[in-house]
């Protein structure tokens, strides 16, 4: 079923983050995830560990399995920010409680001097 706004027939970017913590103005992504969809097809998948530059506190480790040992290595936002947006930009973006991940989003995206704002879909509002 289409809603009367439309956002379900415009490209869709359904994304899933991973962080250390529950605040976006002091706790950093650890995961990314995006499905790239359009006329209800999967076009693009793409995923990535992010080094938070901080450390993940173990309670985080344990319930997402994202250990500090395993983003030393990955890229910094910052270093991802200009491609993520790309692949963002001009999309609905939909997540499980969006306002979460979307505010996680916006505040890197601001840290690395970008912004970001575009329509988004809950999908806990939708269920």
């Amino acid at each position: 079923m289409q809603r009367p706004d439309g956002l379900l027939a415009a490209p869709l970017a359904i994304v899933d983050l991973e962080t250390t913590g529950g605040h976006p103005a002091w706790d950093r992504v650890t995961e990314i995830a995006v499905l790239e969809a359009k006329d209800g097809e999967i076009t693009a998948e793409w995923s990535t560990l992010v080094n938070p530059g901080t450390p993940i506190p173990a309670a985080i480790q344990a319930l997402t399995g994202i250990t500090n040992q395993m983003v030393a290595d990955a890229p910094r936002f910052a270093e991802l920010a200009e491609a993520l947006h790309a692949r963002l930009d001009g999309r609905v973006f939909v997540a499980h409680n969006a306002r979460f991940d979307y505010g996680f989003l916006r505040h890197e995206f601001e840290r690395s001097g970008i912004r970001f704002d575009a329509k988004t879909l809950c999908t806990v509002r939708l269920s």
